[in-house]
Formats: structure tokens, C-alpha cells, sequence
């Protein structure tokens, strides 16, 4: 918050709670923060939702932000000034590091369902691996922009216009694969890009794969992803990910 607060551009922030129980921050008082309290778990991209039709048709981009989310005023000047050069640009991600500093791969595929139900539940480590390493990009240049098919939610800035064109996140997703729909429906209309010039540091904690119920959540929104887009014949899945991998082979001369 104080990180974006920092930013020299006009800014407004968009605070979102879907706690049980009201939060206190002294940052409230900012007459750029707007506090919204929702009283109920409405789910991750609801909850945005609320912020993206306050704050999406005053703006010329919108930041979407988890809170454990570490970042420096001018990673997100540097992600500003694409948007400015890039008319085409929709959605934008930065490289995410966990806080020792390593890599976290959430530059992705479109996800099929062995990537999401059967590599998650694989018993053998070579083949998981291998499956992770197609699925998450592992040969992805991290000195250069490059579009991608999948980004995080966790840290994207967004073109406004764009995002109201699209309708926001897909509320039906409670939690999981929100930001997959949005950043396909993105790049339906402009591109996808990572940009790995500038980082944010990001506690990610992979709930999913310690808690049942979180499982749970994670399960179910696959299902609902995958009747939505297609569980075996997705042409634009085949398509976009043919595309990424085909010109990350030509990079290695293959």
C-alpha cells in the first residue's frame, strides 16, 4: 500500500475486504484510499469487480493487487510507461520472486486438464518435472519482455478500457483460475506480456497444496474453467500455446 501510495502519477486505491470482521489501517485516511467492506467472503474476483467498476472508467490503468505484495514506486512507473508505448498492450505482469530472491513460475501455458488435475496428482517426480517445465515455461527469457498465454493475478496492471470491455473477472470462479479467464479474455482483444525487467516480491504460499478445503476450491474452479473453454478441444488453447512454444524452440535452435 505504501509502495503504490509513493507512485508519482495520480492515483486512487481501491482497499476491497471480504473480512468477517472490518479492518483498521491509519492509510484509510488517505484521501486516495477508499475503504469498502464487503461483510461476507464474496470471492477473489468479485471482490475486484467492485473495485474495477469504481475505478476503471476515471482511469487509464488499473493495478490488480494481492496484499502480499512487496514492490518499489518505480516498478510500477517502468509498467506505466509500456502501457504508454504500447497502444496494443492489455495486461502486464512483472517477475515475481518469492523473498529469497529465486523465481516463482507464473508465466503459464493455457492450461489443459493434465496440467492442472493430472501433473498435480502424478506420483513420479521425473515426469511431474517434466510436465512443470513445459507447463510453467521454464525456458521463458528473463531479460526480455515476451507474451505469454497465462499470467498471476497476483501483480497485474491492466489497461482500463480494456478491462471494462472484457466485464472484469468471470464471478462464477470463487477462488482459482480467475486470473487464467481474465487474462485469456484479455488477449482476446491486446496482448499479454511479461515483462521481466522490473520485480515484485510476492509471499505466495500455494494454499492449495497443504489445505483440503482450498483443494477443494482449486478442483472445482478447474471444472468450471474447463467446461467453459473446453476439456479437450480448445483450438485457441492449442493455438496460443503452440505459439509460445514454437518461438521459445526457435530461441534455442531446435
Amino acid at each position: 500500500m505504501r509502495a503504490f501510495l509513493a507512485v508519482p502519477a495520480e492515483v486512487k486505491l481501491y482497499v476491497v475486504d471480504n473480512s468477517p470482521e472490518p479492518l483498521k489501517s491509519e492509510f484509510f485516511n488517505d484521501h486516495r484510499v477508499e475503504y469498502i467492506y464487503n461483510g461476507a467472503n464474496i470471492g477473489f474476483g468479485a471482490a475486484h469487480n467492485v473495485a474495477i467498476k469504481l475505478g476503471c472508467p476515471s482511469s487509464d490503468v488499473h493495478l490488480i493487487l494481492n496484499p502480499d505484495i512487496g514492490f518499489v514506486p518505480a516498478t510500477l512507473t517502468s509498467l506505466m510507461e509500456e502501457f504508454d508505448r504500447t497502444s496494443n498492450l492489455a495486461v502486464a505482469m512483472p517477475r515475481v520472486a518469492y523473498p529469497d530472491g529465486s523465481l516463482q513460475r507464473l508465466c503459464k501455458l493455457l492450461p489443459t486438464p493434465v496440467d492442472l488435475l493430472v501433473r498435480r496428482f502424478v506420483p513420479f517426480h521425473f515426469i511431474r518435472a517434466k510436465l512443470d517445465k513445459r507447463y510453467e515455461l521454464h525456458d521463458l527469457p528473463q531479460e526480455r519482455r515476451s507474451e505469454v498465454p497465462t499470467l498471476s493475478g497476483c501483480f497485474l496492471l491492466v489497461r482500463s478500457a480494456a478491462l471494462l470491455e472484457v466485464g472484469g473477472f468471470d464471478e462464477r470462479f470463487f477462488m482459482y483460475m480467475e486470473d487464467v479467464d481474465l487474462v485469456r479474455r484479455l488477449a482476446d482483444i491486446g496482448s499479454a506480456i511479461y515483462f521481466p525487467q522490473v520485480s515484485v516480491v510476492h509471499g505466495y504460499a500455494k494454499g492449495s497444496y497443504r489445505n483440503y478445503r482450498l483443494l477443494f476450491y482449486h478442483i472445482r474452479s478447474a471444472i468450471k474453467y474447463f467446461n467453459k473453454w473446453g476439456w479437450v478441444f480448445d483450438r485457441e488453447r492449442q493455438r496460443r500455446n503452440h505459439a509460445v512454444l514454437a518461438t521459445l524452440r526457435i530461441q534455442d535452435g531446435l
